[in-house]
């Protein structure tokens, strides 16, 4: 567990800017990976599914459900595929820490993208400000604004600071829970390498947790959908 993580600092306009070369390169990956499955299961559509095409559809099932059970579907249908490619995007991501991790020379490269903050809090703001936006759009502004006094004016600055802490509670819920799950994997794996006995214990515990990690990951990329429809749903009903 003794690793760097690959820094490269930009210098802009006497500000010291820094990007982790590994998350950047994760978070391209699964991209990619996204990418490859939706068209693997989109590019033969057929009226009677088979084959991959039956796991795409039950995703777009299982996504509308989560969003009909926050919101009418004649408001909620058009966040149908934002929901659909942010829980492939966010599941894939908590995946990919799982099988292994690299380190090269001290520099860990291989890890879920999920497994730092900036990812997971980057992905909690944009829909957060996507929940504002919408709901402007929607209702309007001034009754969306209206939405911030209610009940009460006196709750209004309580109203302003809860967004700013579901904007935390989302990204570092997710965050929290892939990165402690990738260090205990790390501890295991290097409870292995030391003595026999070390094996001995590590190798069914790294069996057991990776399972109940990929268990967590399921349901972490769930949650973060579901809360991210419940706050969709706040933000464009006017009740």
């Amino acid at each position: 567990m003794d690793h760097k993580h690959p820094i490269v600092t930009w210098h802009f306009l006497g500000v010291d800017i820094n990007f982790n070369l590994s998350t950047i390169m994760m978070v391209l990956i699964t991209s990619i990976i996204v990418f490859i499955i939706a068209v693997l299961c989109t590019r033969n559509l057929q009226k009677r599914p088979k084959g991959a095409q039956n796991f795409i559809e039950w995703v777009f099932d299982f996504v509308r459900g989560i969003i009909e059970s926050n919101m009418a579907w004649s408001k909620g249908g058009q966040f149908h595929f934002l929901a659909v490619t942010l829980i492939l995007f966010i599941f894939v991501a908590n995946m990919l820490g799982l099988p292994l991790q690299f380190v090269n020379h001290h520099y860990l490269w291989w890890k879920s993208p999920t497994a730092d903050a900036h990812v997971t809090l980057t992905l909690a703001t944009l829909m957060i400000i996507l929940t504002h936006y919408y709901g402007v759009k929607m209702r309007g502004g001034k009754n969306y604004m209206k939405g911030f006094a209610k009940p009460y004016v006196a709750l209004l600055p309580i109203n302003i600071f809860e967004e700013f802490a579901s904007t935390l509670t989302l990204g570092l819920r997710l965050y929290g829970n892939i990165y402690a799950g990738e260090i205990l994997i790390g501890l295991l794996a290097g409870v292995t390498t030391h003595t026999l006995f070390g094996w001995i214990i590590g190798v069914p515990g790294l069996i057991i947790w990776q399972g109940f990690s990929i268990f967590v990951g399921s349901i972490q990329a769930y949650i973060f959908i579901m809360l991210t429809m419940v706050y969709m749903s706040h933000k464009v009903s006017d009740h």
